[in-house]
């Protein structure tokens, strides 16, 4: 009888160096296949309803603004407890008691209505011990936070 030896596949050297496998691509007929009909009519909906919403023609929106408006540039003074920590000169400012003036609405944004949670830009001034110039930041805040005070 008569053996032959064979060597395990862990000791012998490869004959070309273990390289991640390449896949291929699949076939230019698989590509660009076509969005099922289904799809196709929740795209066409979807693109007629982003092109050509017009929110602007409804008129609680008008009337939402010329209220807003009324606000702007009036002077407020803060009710509620709220706090504020991207000021760095004062940081977890609570900003109940403090004065300030509107400056902005952006709750309706180019004629349409946006989802601001806090509509109202309130700008106060901060004066700080050691600081001879106020420190000037802007809060947004909701209608009900806070009161008029008068003009500015």
């Amino acid at each position: 009888m008569a053996t032959t030896a064979v060597a395990s596949p862990s000791t012998s050297t490869p004959s070309t160096p273990l390289l991640p496998r390449r896949r291929s691509l699949p076939p230019a007929r698989c590509r660009l296949l076509p969005a099922p009909p289904r799809w196709r009519a929740r795209l066409d909906i979807a693109r007629r309803v982003a092109v050509g919403s017009d929110v602007s023609s409804y008129p609680d929106v008008a009337a939402e603004e010329a209220a807003a408006a009324r606000k702007v540039g009036k002077r407020v003074r803060v009710t509620a407890p709220v706090r504020v920590h991207h000021v760095a000169k004062a940081p977890g400012l609570d900003l109940r008691g403090m004065e300030g003036v509107v400056k902005q609405y952006v709750g309706v944004w180019k004629g349409k209505r946006v989802t601001a949670n806090l509509p109202f830009k309130v700008e106060f001034e901060l004066k700080l011990d050691g600081q001879e110039k106020p420190v000037r930041f802007i809060a947004h805040l909701r209608e009900q936070e806070f009161d008029i005070v008068g003009d500015e």
